[in-house]
């Protein structure tokens, strides 16, 4: 059986070892493959393994003998599973493996928002302290997050699990999801719809999956009609915002701060107004990224793998 791994670096970029794919079969891995290169590189591979190579309905019209993809992530878009399943391909992803690595790093992006530690530590280190006359100072608003109040949109597993630390320091929650399981509330837990979640949370944190209905639902009328001073915090999906919106809104002071891991193209182009927007931090898509993290990621591969050879596929998106 040959493999062949698209753009393993991200996953693995040395830390960690191919040897569980490589005992499956005969296996080939490729840092990066840039679309010319894409059939070539797959050959007579049976199986494609890709994390952000798209994988086209040319492709397999030229790779006839492809017989499963593997999404090394929980977003399958880059596939078309439409042709996928046309040709009786099967497709799967790797739905939970950064649960607590995502949710972890939400609140990082908070209360960096909260407390700027890195602007301080700047400070300190530029001499600021000493030159203060103070045994204190800060440069920036500091917020105390007990009381408040965070809205969670998509209240599956990473926001669950977001949920928990939110109340573990004090917070309540205001959730949305379109199949709310009411046995999850609480007296610090409660469903909303997203009009009342836009108008009473103090913290905004979107989970949800990119699909036509949630595509650009962060827009001009929705922040509108979000409570003033509201922070945003987005690791889930880049296309769910309107970005020159939210740049708007943050140049008006309608939106307090934002902290983005993910971005509508990435990497972020030049010219994005994110780049300019006041009280906005950027971090390269990382949140998934924890050692511990892509190593349940690619554990998971192989076992999406091992069981697509036995006959009985798992977590397939086809």
């Amino acid at each position: 059986m040959k493999m062949v791994v698209l753009d393993g670096y991200t996953l693995n970029p040395g830390d960690l070892s191919w040897s569980a794919l490589e005992r499956i079969g005969q296996c080939t891995v490729y840092d990066r493959t840039p679309a010319d290169k894409i059939i070539e590189r797959i050959g007579d591979a049976q199986i494609v393994i890709t994390n952000k190579t798209p994988i086209t309905r040319e492709i397999f019209a030229a790779c006839p003998q492809i017989g499963y993809v593997g999404v090394l992530a929980t977003g399958y878009n880059v596939v078309d599973v439409a042709a996928a399943k046309e040709r009786n391909i099967v497709v799967t992803n790797i739905p939970t493996y950064g649960t607590s690595a995502v949710s972890q790093f939400v609140f990082a992006l908070l209360l960096e928002i909260c407390h700027h530690v890195g602007a301080h530590d700047a400070a300190v280190r530029s001499g600021q302290w000493v030159k203060s006359g103070d045994f204190s100072f800060w440069n920036y608003p500091l917020i105390e997050l007990k009381d408040k109040t965070m809205g969670i949109i998509g209240f599956g597993r990473i926001g669950q699990a977001t949920a928990r630390i939110a109340n573990a320091f004090g917070m309540k929650v205001l959730a949305y999801d379109n199949s709310p399981n009411k046995t999850l509330e609480t007296e610090w837990l409660q469903y909303v719809e997203l009009e009342e979640l836009y108008a009473k949370a103090d913290v905004i944190s979107l989970h949800c999956p990119l699909f036509p209905a949630t595509q650009g639902m962060i827009n001009a009328a929705s922040l509108a009609k979000m409570k003033p001073g509201v922070i945003i915090i987005n690791t889930s999906r880049g296309p769910l915002i309107v970005e020159k919106d939210l740049a708007a809104a943050l140049q008006s002071g309608q939106v307090f701060a934002a902290a983005f891991d993910v971005v509508e193209t990435e990497p972020i182009p030049a010219d994005s107004p994110l780049l300019q927007a006041p009280h906005c931090i950027l971090t390269p898509h990382i949140a998934w990224a924890p050692k511990e993290s892509r190593a349940r990621l690619l554990n998971i591969a192989v076992e999406n793998i091992t069981a697509y050879l036995a006959g009985k596929p798992v977590n397939v998106v086809s």
